[in-house]
């Protein structure tokens, strides 16, 4: 009976150190929905997660000690932020080039309500956010982050992560990595936009009699509309090549 109880004790230590770390990924990896989802899906979808990773839970001694316990789970929670924010920065260039995009396009007076926070965001922003996330489940990125989970197990035993100079440079070179990929996505865009700004305002200096202030707006609305459409064949391209950044660096995590 000693030793099913211990056995009991060791898989319950197991579950509730993957379920830290599956908990901390999914607090920043772009689900769309689930920040907003009731509290009762979003743990259903990480007990799901946590019992499909179960030949790779951790096999604990049943006897550790609490104090040592709460720094697995510290260290636990450090490596899965690591790996959800890797991702997120893939995912959030879109964001970035949305924001630029509509600075510049006179977007950024008027807001709606972002469904995934519930804060005030530009249209532009939401769109953008929505088609990344769709993107990011159409090419299969979310299987890429169940098997670095399964890996990071098998090669990070509980509390076995530690933090080191080169996994922080590595997340840093993946969070550049999404403005430079937001700046790429935004510049065509914010170039015809300043042609079209120049043009209205030579037009202005011929004729000043023309109330030119009335139809800027969206005639620049409507050319910012039209070349991100043009664009939106791109996008899967400029996400792949975010991810493979992201990924990257998340092996960087998760190999010694």
């Amino acid at each position: 009976m000693v030793g099913e109880s211990g056995s009991y004790g060791s898989i319950a230590m197991g579950f509730l150190l993957t379920m830290a770390r599956v908990s901390s990924v999914f607090v920043f990896v772009p689900v769309p929905g689930l920040k907003s989802a009731v509290d009762p899906a979003r743990v259903f979808l990480m007990l799901g997660i946590t019992i499909a990773l179960f030949p790779v839970w951790p096999r604990v001694p049943a006897e550790t000690a609490p104090g040592l316990i709460v720094v697995w789970l510290l260290s636990e929670a450090a490596l899965g932020i690591g790996i959800g924010l890797a991702v997120a920065f893939a995912v959030e260039a879109f964001s970035v080039g949305a924001q630029l995009i509509g600075m510049q396009a006179g977007y950024s007076f008027a807001s709606t309500v972002d469904p995934a926070t519930q804060a005030d965001s530009t249209v532009l922003i939401v769109l953008a956010q929505t088609a990344a996330a769709l993107l990011f489940f159409a090419m299969g990125l979310d299987r890429e982050v169940l098997r670095i989970l399964a890996r990071s197990l098998q090669i990070y035993p509980p509390g076995a992560f530690v933090l080191t100079r080169g996994t922080a440079e590595s997340i840093l070179l993946a969070g550049s990595a999404m403005f430079s990929t937001g700046l790429r996505l935004a510049l065509p865009i914010i170039a015809v936009l300043v042609m079209v700004d120049i043009s209205f305002a030579l037009l202005g200096r011929v004729n000043a009699q023309l109330q030119l202030v009335s139809i800027v707006f969206p005639i620049k609305m409507m050319v910012a509309v039209g070349i991100l459409a043009w664009l939106s064949m791109l996008f899967p391209a400029l996400l792949r090549g975010g991810s493979e950044m992201a990924f990257r660096a998340i092996r960087v995590l998760v190999t010694r």
